[in-house]
């Protein structure tokens, strides 16, 4: 490809960039339209068919040596048992336990869905966070898996009390969903919808309108253009004329 082409090539595809814009600002109001429409339809699918969920957490300590003074192997023991923790705080035996002590109408396996458990980098810290539809009961579980996770735990890992530090409390403000972002993310979806569709219709229009198209899609350039006009009034005069002459005719 040659230099002209290549810059015969980039003014195209700056032409098709322009007529794209000049689209959609032409289109500016269907786009809004369709703006405000997927942002209040989404805001309401939110506000009417997503449940809130509220979040609690407990934290515990864990203590992996009653010394004062910590060396390398206690570390590296406490790195161990943080993994231990974590994998046996979702226990089934120890979420069974939780359901029974608080009469929770769930199985062991929906439980360790709302359940997260999570240690921070470079922390002997777990947290226990639950996620559930009702604040009140998320804290329940929280507190509840933190206690039993305290007494059960030590007896089979052979390890030191872990001491909870902070008990979860009753959330007053909802995790999720959110409001503000959903309304957004449904703003822009309906304008990109309505935007995407506009520019598909015209690239999928190959009708010809004017010379410059005639060039575009046919390559070839018109000689002469022919205006549209109203032939109305011309052809009743000229069919009037005809009539008259056609009863004169009669007449004689």
């Amino acid at each position: 490809m040659n230099e002209n082409q290549m810059i015969q090539n980039n003014d195209e595809m700056e032409i098709d960039l322009v007529e794209i814009f000049y689209l959609l600002w032409d289109n500016i109001l269907k786009i809004l339209i369709c703006l405000a429409i997927g942002a209040v339809a989404l805001f309401a699918y939110t506000y009417f068919m997503i449940t809130p969920l509220y979040k609690a957490t407990a934290k515990m300590y864990i203590n992996s040596s009653s010394k004062s003074v910590v060396d390398i192997a206690d570390l590296q023991i406490s790195s161990q048992l943080r993994g231990d923790y974590k994998a046996l705080m979702t226990s089934r035996d120890l979420l069974e336990n939780v359901i029974e002590t608080l009469d929770l109408d769930y199985t062991s396996r929906q439980l360790g869905r709302m359940i997260a458990i999570e240690n921070p980098t470079d922390t002997r810290i777990i947290t226990v966070t639950v996620t559930s539809p009702d604040p009140v009961e998320a804290a329940d579980i929280a507190n509840a898996l933190a206690n039993r996770s305290k007494e059960k735990l030590p007896e089979i890992m052979r390890s030191e009390e872990p001491i909870i530090y902070e008990k979860a409390i009753v959330p007053t403000a909802k995790s999720s969903p959110s409001y503000t972002r959903n309304t957004l993310i449904g703003g822009l979806l309906g304008a990109l919808v309505c935007a995407g569709y506009l520019i598909v219709k015209y690239l999928m229009n190959d009708t010809i309108v004017t010379p410059d198209d005639a060039l575009k899609y046919l390559g070839v350039q018109p000689l002469a253009v022919i205006p549209e006009g109203n032939l109305g009034s011309f052809n009743k005069k000229h069919k009037g004329k005809g009539s008259s002459n056609k009863k004169g005719k009669k007449t004689k």
